[in-house]
């Protein structure tokens, strides 16, 4: 691939989802576009990125950040979250609230908030009182993964990491050509909206407020100016005394956010 190209392709992710790729990168771009360039019948990266310039549908350019994001998850991924959303919670139950939104923004394949589907079902079963209205916004840019999420159906490799008495309480099991599978429930899939949402293209649709935010391990992707704008609207989404949670390896540290820290990768909306 040409340097000339890559730059060239590199401004179109960044101008298109806000991931800023280093010239490092050259390597891992060739590898993940040569698989739409098997799929297209073409062997230029830059006759690809003169049908990228051209493509005034957007599909192919939805299939070019398909490949290019970064998909990497998995079931209770970061545990202590959990475990502080869940204390979350039911300390609001018990003051009487009955009614929660929680925003998933990187959903990927959907383990994510199936993870907070089950922590909110573990939550009510746990409260005594009427069931409250629960309702999970997951969002991402890939339409790829958003349709397995929808799926809901995971390896036995993967479900490995839900614990036992959750897997056999909101997953059926099935077998498929001699492998073991297994797929989320109604009692947790009715909790989950999933949409396609740019998390460069802000202001965003929704209109809040959200009790919780989920924005984890999606802003190492980005530069400052692009980490600003997600922190602004996620400020501007979260309820007073709301929770924002970032991957271990993220901080708000000067941002300006106007965020409070709880603790590494805790923070709420004061």
């Amino acid at each position: 691939m040409e340097l000339s190209v890559f730059n060239e392709l590199r401004k179109l992710v960044y101008k298109q989802s806000g991931i800023a790729l280093s010239e490092k990168k050259l390597v891992l771009m060739k590898a993940r576009i040569n698989k739409r360039l098997r799929t297209l019948g073409i062997s230029s990266y830059r006759k690809y990125l003169e049908i990228l310039k051209a493509d005034k549908s957007e599909n192919e350019m939805m299939n070019f950040l398909d490949v290019i994001s970064t998909n990497t998850t998995s079931f209770f991924r970061e545990q202590l979250h959990f475990e502080i959303f869940s204390e979350f919670l039911k300390e609001a139950l018990r003051h009487g609230q009955k009614r929660f939104r929680v925003w998933c923004a990187a959903a990927s394949s959907g383990e994510e908030p199936y993870t907070l589907a089950m922590t909110i079902e573990e939550a009510i079963n746990s409260w005594a009182g009427p069931r409250p209205d629960f309702r999970i916004l997951a969002t991402d840019i890939s339409m790829r993964m958003l349709l397995k999420a929808r799926e809901g159906i995971y390896t036995s490799e993967t479900a490995k990491h839900i614990p036992l008495k959750l897997l056999e309480r909101y997953f059926e099991k099935f077998e498929d050509k001699g492998k073991t599978n297994y797929k989320a429930l109604h009692d947790i899939r009715k909790l989950i909206l999933f949409k396609r949402l740019n998390l460069a293209e802000a202001p965003y649709p929704m209109k809040g407020p959200m009790d919780i935010i989920f924005c984890r391990n999606v802003m190492i992707y980005f530069d400052k100016p692009m980490r600003k704008k997600v922190l602004t609207e996620a400020y501007r989404l979260l309820k007073h005394g709301g929770l924002l949670m970032v991957g271990h390896a993220e901080s708000l540290a000067g941002s300006g956010a106007g965020f409070k820290s709880l603790r590494p990768s805790v923070y709420v909306k004061d």
